[in-house]
């Protein structure tokens, strides 16, 4: 089969190498899954840099979420087990932690289902208990991992304020149904959030990106607001004064979400079961940008690792000859 490897830590385009290897045996209570569809994250490009907490052994296979489909026909979403990752045509993953991947979206829509909807699902809703009437603020609104955040504040009922980096991502924003829209590129993030909000300032921040935009938050979050640590996407990664939190009254709250699936795993799968049926009533759907065939995927990578895309780019192995669908 082919599959992208990394012998040797570096930028993606650089470092993923698309090679012929034997298809990967499961272990003991693994599968062996045909890829439908995987999608590229963040941690794709900090595993090839070896940055990310995750260092799987040399050579490994980058790609962690897939739609895949098991030897007995039926499509699952799931987080292959490194180092056999999504960037192949087979990848093998865990067999308790499948999840049946809903009817309702197609295999690049399901494969963009997991990490990011999971994470937003359990940022909002079981750390930061957003209510209905709340105004939420999501930093990188356009990306992956925003992009979610913003489909399923407005699925709570919150208003939502999009913040982006260039008018082209704005106009995904916008597309996504942001109540407001911020081109922190061309306008000032604290003065605008402070105008949309009445001066009150946002209930609950959602922040995939640290740096700046962490900096910004604890500037414009309301009294008893949530501020939700998810990632660190600027590379910079804050250090919060806490007596300003004492003083404004408003909680930092780390979010990871790969801890649940060892922590409880039963709250994993009723969050799947939530964003089966808001998926099912076209509350949520994934923002798939772009599919690529196989041969993309080092590309696509690293494209997500300079920031310059918008949405979930999906790499579909049955895509053929580089031509994107």
């Amino acid at each position: 089969m082919q599959a992208w490897q990394v012998h040797q830590n570096g930028e993606p385009a650089e470092a993923m190498r698309l090679l012929e290897v034997d298809r990967p045996t499961p272990g003991d209570g693994q599968v062996l899954l045909k890829v439908r569809a995987a999608n590229v994250n963040f941690p794709d490009a900090l595993m090839c840099r070896g940055q990310y907490q995750v260092r799987p052994p040399l050579p490994f296979t980058p790609g962690v979420e897939i739609c895949g489909e098991t030897e007995d026909g039926r499509r699952v979403i799931a987080n292959p087990a490194l180092p056999h990752g999504g960037f192949a045509e087979y990848a093998v993953a865990d067999a308790a932690a499948l999840l049946p991947a809903p009817d309702a979206l197609d295999d690049a829509e399901a494969a963009a289902l997991h990490i990011g909807y999971q994470t937003g699902w359990f940022g909002l809703h079981r750390r930061a208990r957003i209510e209905a009437g709340e105004t939420l603020l999501v930093h990188a609104a356009a990306g992956g991992v925003g992009s979610a955040a913003v489909q399923l504040g407005r699925a709570a009922g919150a208003r939502v304020i999009g913040v982006v980096g260039g008018a082209d991502k704005a106009a995904v924003a916008r597309e996504l149904g942001c109540d407001v829209v911020i081109d922190r590129r061309a306008e000032d993030v604290i003065a605008t959030v402070k105008e949309a909000t009445g001066g009150r300032g946002a209930d609950v921040i959602y922040d995939p990106v640290g740096g700046e935009a962490y900096t910004q938050s604890t500037k414009v979050v309301a009294f008893e607001g949530r501020i939700v640590v998810v990632g660190f996407a600027s590379g910079a990664v804050p250090s919060p004064a806490l007596n300003h939190a004492l003083v404004k009254n408003y909680a930092i709250l780390g979010l990871h979400w790969g801890l649940y699936n060892t922590k409880n795993p039963k709250l994993v799968l009723h969050c799947h079961e939530q964003l089966t049926e808001l998926a099912a009533r076209g509350a949520i759907k994934p923002l798939v940008s772009e599919r690529v065939p196989l041969s993309g995927a080092a590309d696509a990578v690293q494209r997500v690792a300079d920031g310059v895309t918008t949405g979930r780019i999906a790499v579909v192995p049955t895509l053929e000859n580089g031509a994107a669908a």
